[in-house]
């Protein structure tokens, strides 16, 4: 186990990462390891290392398998599709909110999440499964005429065991948002967290199971990427795969699905643009838009990392970027005023410093940050870049850091080609006080989800998800609701 301010929380996984448990030390955390197999002697399959093994994934398939078939699902568990128990999504919602310092330390400790961002984000996951159980009462079929003597209509059903595999840098309440949604469908859910960040998903597991969830209906599996990812995401038991993370295991997961037409839902990459206009409010956007990007240390796939802004506004623009951007606290991440933390790991940081080293060579203008914030531990400046091409490197590829770049266009249609001038097409904003402008450029920039004076463009009423190469399907609102189920029609003749 390792203790974290007061917090206990499983080691599972990382009992043999000196690097990581380096890291918790500089923290100041008392980190006491003891064999992982103590914490997880029921899990069939579990290796020796502390994470599930291939054994173990048949083990828990086999058992969610077990609880899903017709004549055990509802008899043997009571779970399902009907009858449906409103309470328990808000029980688990109760039993995250008493682990909410628990699950805020457990992600400062695994990836360096400031623990007010932690604190925050245990309350989006909690707020999720009290969305959906609000959800249930509304959700109902549709009776449809149809041109024949009978009674037609339709109805969703859950597929049965779906998959969910969460990233590291948001890992609860994406584990909240697929396991709310798949649940409250009447799913069974085998929930893969990201290797460097298990233990809130695992808390996310002890939070449904006091709150009453049958055994076996949400299993958290732990372990690496492709080891633990490729037979669950090809095994033929699993009907739906849900991913978040990168476009390149994304595409990697589309194809082994493609075997079997599994369902999939692929929240993926982004290189969202930030627009603004010289008829907008320049101060407001300038001082809104570092935390637009630079938030969760720019590990974000909705990071505004484009920056567009028309000439007449550019120095202005820059020169209000800039100063707010020196005012952001980037320090420890377990002191309350700490905005920003570490990037995850040291690769994480070294492809940061690859592409600025890149612009500078380039000749590009650093006109802030650039540059590691002491010898220890992960740091980065938040960064700016200017005088960009639209061919360059950090102008066009995900970097998943802190670091921004910005161009200068003329005209709305400019404006628009460039930012949709990307594979990627998740989020972004735009700035203007012109209504026409606002709707004209809302519907014309290719992103899935885009804000209009503001970077809010994630609710958990509303769906979420990218087009292009940022995804296919969507997460949270109604639509992710129906995501984890699949329309049924039935006729029944008049007799």
């Amino acid at each position: 186990m390792a203790k974290l301010a007061g917090a206990e929380v499983a080691l599972v996984g990382l009992a043999k990462d000196q690097n990581r448990l380096n890291i918790a030390k500089s923290y100041g955390c008392e980190v006491i390891l003891n064999d992982a197999n103590d914490w997880a002697k029921s899990v069939d399959g579990l290796g020796a290392d502390g994470v599930v093994d291939a054994a173990g994934v048949s083990a828990s398939l086999k058992h969610a398998l077990e609880i899903i078939r017709p004549d055990g699902w509802i008899s043997k568990v009571g779970w399902g599709p009907q009858p449906l128990d409103f309470s328990l999504d808000p029980l688990v919602a109760n039993k995250i909110d008493g682990l909410k310092e628990k699950i805020a330390w457990a992600d400062c400790w695994n990836m360096g999440k400031p623990l007010q961002s932690g604190r925050g984000e245990a309350g989006n996951g909690s707020g999720t499964f009290r969305y959906y159980a609000g959800l249930l009462g509304s959700a109902g079929g549709q009776v449809i005429p149809v041109a024949k003597d009978g009674f037609d209509f339709n109805v969703r059903v859950p597929f049965g065991v779906v998959v969910g595999i969460v990233p590291w840098n948001f890992p609860f309440p994406i584990a909240c948002w697929k396991t709310a949604a798949a649940l409250a469908a009447g799913n069974c859910v085998i929930l893969k967290p990201a290797q460097f960040t298990p233990w809130s998903a695992l808390l996310l597991a002890e939070a449904a199971r006091e709150a009453g969830l049958p055994e076996g209906v949400l299993q958290v599996l732990p372990g690496g990427g492709s080891e633990l990812g490729d037979p669950l995401v090809t095994h033929p038991g699993v009907r739906k795969v849900s991913f978040t993370g990168s476009t390149e295991i994304g595409r990697h997961i589309m194809k082994m699905a493609a075997n079997d037409i599994k369902r999939v839902s692929l929240e993926l990459g982004g290189k969202s643009p930030n627009v603004v206009f010289a008829d907008a409010d320049v101060d407001k956007a300038a001082a809104a838009s570092p935390m637009s990007v630079f938030d969760n240390t720019g590990q974000d796939c909705c990071a505004r990392s484009r920056i567009l802004v028309e000439e007449g506004v550019a120095d202005r623009f820059v020169q209000g970027f800039v100063e707010a951007t020196k005012k952001l606290k980037v320090g420890d991440p377990k002191k309350d005023e700490t905005e920003l933390g570490p990037l995850v790991h040291q690769k994480q940081l070294e492809t940061t410093e690859r592409y600025v080293e890149a612009a500078r060579k380039k000749g590009r203008t650093i006109l802030c940050g650039g540059k590691r914030i002491g010898g220890k531990g992960f740091f980065y400046e938040p960064t700016l870049i200017v005088g960009c091409e639209k061919d360059d490197s950090w102008w066009q590829e995900e970097i998943f850091g802190p670091v921004v770049s910005l161009r200068k266009f003329r005209t709305e249609e400019e404006a628009v080609e460039e930012a949709n001038d990307s594979i990627y097409g998740l989020s972004g904003s735009i700035w203007t006080q012109n209504l026409d402008r606002a709707l004209r450029v809302s519907l014309a920039v290719e992103s899935g989800n885009l804000s209009v004076n503001c970077h809010s463009s994630v609710f958990t009423q509303a769906s979420f998800g990218g087009m292009k190469q940022s995804g296919i399907g969507r997460e949270l609102g109604q639509a992710g609701l129906e995501g984890f189920s699949e329309p049924k029609n039935v006729f029944i003749a008049k007799s």
